[in-house]
């Protein structure tokens, strides 16, 4: 997958709704302004670049320059750069690969840690407070339902595997049946010679 400029010009203006629109988070993004980063993503085929100023952050799919950090990363493991006190833990799994200035990842993080995700602050200048409330709830009680489900299912089938396993037999219960039958074997194979000497006689 490459990224399209319609993509990066999404990208950028969502960032740009979520990081530069909030005056609170002025003093964050001061650590940023004139820095670059770079995003590796595994499962994209070009790097994603990230040059931050003092009031827009620009996204751009190809860009000459050498950036200050470059990230690689895979696409799922993404949401986990908002917690900034996971990517020591990110590192040392490989989880995560900095070349360049690792502050630079730490105060990106920091600053999407800081920031508010509430979808209804987005969504209200275009339908509205009271509907962007109602579908945001909406919303997270559908996604809120469907995890209790896989939730219920995972449990329903750890519980199944589980009875199951009690079911089948143990090795030392095997070996120990095994026995009982050679001697049981044993035991009848005498019987049946004692029984053909009485015949004989």
């Amino acid at each position: 997958m490459t990224l399209t400029p319609l993509l990066t010009a999404s990208l950028e203006s969502a960032l740009n709704q979520i990081l530069y629109r909030d005056r609170g988070l002025k003093a964050a993004r001061q650590h940023l302004n004139w820095r670059s980063l770079t995003i590796l993503l595994a499962e994209l085929e070009q790097p994603v670049t990230f040059i931050f100023s003092e009031n827009q952050v620009d996204v751009i799919g190809a860009w000459g320059d050498t950036p200050d950090c470059t990230v690689k990363i895979r696409l799922a493991t993404l949401p986990k750069l908002r917690d900034h006190q996971q990517l020591t833990a990110l590192i040392r799994s490989g989880e995560l690969e900095v070349e360049g200035d690792l502050q630079l990842v730490q105060q990106f993080s920091a600053l999407l840690d800081l920031a508010e995700l509430d979808p209804a602050e987005y969504l209200a200048p275009w339908i509205g407070d009271i509907a962007a409330e109602g579908l945001t709830k909406f919303a997270r009680r559908g996604f809120n339902a469907l995890r209790r489900d896989v939730e219920r299912k995972q449990s329903y089938l750890g519980q199944t595997l589980t009875e199951e396993w009690r079911l089948a037999p143990g090795k030392l219960e095997l070996a120990w049946f095994s026995e009982e039958v050679d001697a049981l074997t044993r035991l009848l194979d005498a019987l049946d010679a004692r029984i053909n000497q009485l015949e004989v006689k």
